[in-house]
């Protein structure tokens, strides 16, 4: 099967459509949820790091809604970052001092700032501030759709899935187009029930539950990825011992083992969700946190061995929309559906803000209405 990717790779916000200016409006709810999240208070120096092709209407949302809560706003604008690290060279003095300086730092990226060095996880730990990254979001699209959910929700979630996922033995996902992965050795991160931390690197919308394999086994096969956007034809990748083995699939695998040239390990992946994040129309780190997807990042070798204490300036981040996910042989995502969503204890939660089956639906197209946002 060949598809056309070029439809579906957009590369920068350039090829986003320009946001109506009375749309601020509307993506008021899911900024006061972003505000909450990273739990802005008053006199905060608060900067916002937004790439030149971010749609003003967004940043001016944002920075609107934190000077309403009496912050001290700077607004950044900066080149765009690399995919997954790539330009390792690339100099970041005013980024860097800038971050140094603020409180809270929102970034507005279209690939993840925080595969380069001076911004990576040791440098943000190393800091105070809490740093809430919308690569790929910084759109009114995101803002629109998975920003709306109640954050309450969102962390009843992340807790009833670690509790699930934490401990498992083997978690093997699969789907359609041939993906048949078995992870071992998990390491999942509890964020909290509370927002952000000084020190905290966190994505925005709040998508999912991230973890670290120690073995991976078995056969992916991309629907979306860093490099490649959609491939043009099937792409599959063997991993045997959480390392990458083989990759197989046209110009796609050319061009991944270009980004790579010593070789990939299984550095991480993640289970979304978020009920509310698009799907049809999302870019690809805004569709990995909607509820039942998988994505998973490789990264590159360093000497020929996996690094996890730094960037490996070659992070490819693998995207599956509708997977089936068994822990411990037990279903917990089937062809896409998060099956938490139909537990008592979140509908229960999401009674607080609304009808349960209007909070938790899990068709994106139906835009959560304002007064079930969490506003109230």
């Amino acid at each position: 099967m060949t598809t056309n990717p070029y439809a579906a790779s957009p590369f920068s916000y350039v090829a986003e459509p320009a946001v109506a200016p009375y749309a601020i409006v509307e993506l008021m709810p899911g900024v006061h949820n972003l505000c909450e999240y990273v739990r802005l208070a008053a006199g905060e120096r608060v900067l916002l790091m937004m790439e030149h092709t971010v749609d003003p209407v967004v940043v001016q949302a944002i920075a609107a809604a934190a000077a309403l809560r009496d912050a001290d706003v700077r607004i950044l604008s900066v080149p765009p970052f690399s995919a997954g690290g790539w330009d390792r060279e690339a100099p970041l003095p005013i980024e860097t001092a800038a971050f140094h300086e603020a409180d809270v730092v929102i970034s507005g990226t279209w690939w993840g700032e925080v595969h380069t060095a001076p911004l990576f996880f040791d440098q943000i730990r190393a800091r105070s501030a809490r740093f809430l990254s919308l690569h790929m979001t910084a759109t009114a699209g995101a803002l629109l759709t998975g920003a709306r959910l109640p954050a309450q929700v969102f962390h009843a979630l992340v807790a009833r899935a670690l509790r699930r996922l934490t401990g498992a033995s083997s978690i093997r996902v699969t789907s359609a187009r041939g993906t048949d992965l078995t992870f071992s050795g998990v390491t999942f991160e509890d964020a909290g029930p509370d927002g952000l931390r000084p020190g905290d690197w966190r994505p925005f919308p709040y998508g999912g539950v991230n973890f670290w394999p120690a073995g991976t086994e078995g056969v992916l096969v991309v629907e979306d990825s860093t490099v490649t956007g959609v491939p043009e034809e099937p792409l599959r990748i063997t991993l045997e011992g959480n390392l990458v083995r083989k990759i197989e699939g046209g110009a796609a695998a050319g061009q991944l083992r270009r980004y790579a040239p010593e070789g990939f390990y299984m550095r991480h992946a993640l289970f979304g969700l978020n009920p509310k994040v698009r799907v049809a129309g999302g870019t690809q780190f805004e569709r990995e946190k909607h509820a039942g997807a998988f994505y998973c990042g490789l990264d590159g070798l360093t000497d020929g061995v996996p690094v996890t204490t730094g960037p490996g300036f070659a992070h490819c981040d693998c995207q599956v929309d509708r997977p089936t996910v068994v822990v411990d042989g037990e279903t917990f995502v089937e062809r896409g559906r998060l099956l938490l969503l139909d537990e008592p204890e979140i509908r229960e939660v999401a009674a607080g803000f609304g009808p349960p089956e209007v909070i938790l639906d899990d068709n994106p197209v139906m835009i959560l209405p304002r007064r079930y946002t969490g506003l109230r």
